[in-house]
């Protein structure tokens, strides 16, 4: 999920070197919404982990 945030992240950047607002900020967009996803499997798998430990 990471790396898909990180390619949408990157056609962004690109769409906004030439001049594409629109489809950037579109992918500006879901790499910010799949990174959040991202953090939030990350936590809860964390938390999971640290009582499954205990």
């Amino acid at each position: 999920m990471l790396r898909w945030a990180l390619i949408f992240l990157i056609v962004a950047l690109v769409a906004a070197i030439f001049g594409f607002g629109g489809i950037a900020s579109g992918a500006a967009g879901i790499a910010k919404l799949l990174f959040v996803l991202f953090l939030v499997v990350f936590v809860v798998s964390l938390i999971l982990g640290l009582v499954r430990r205990a």
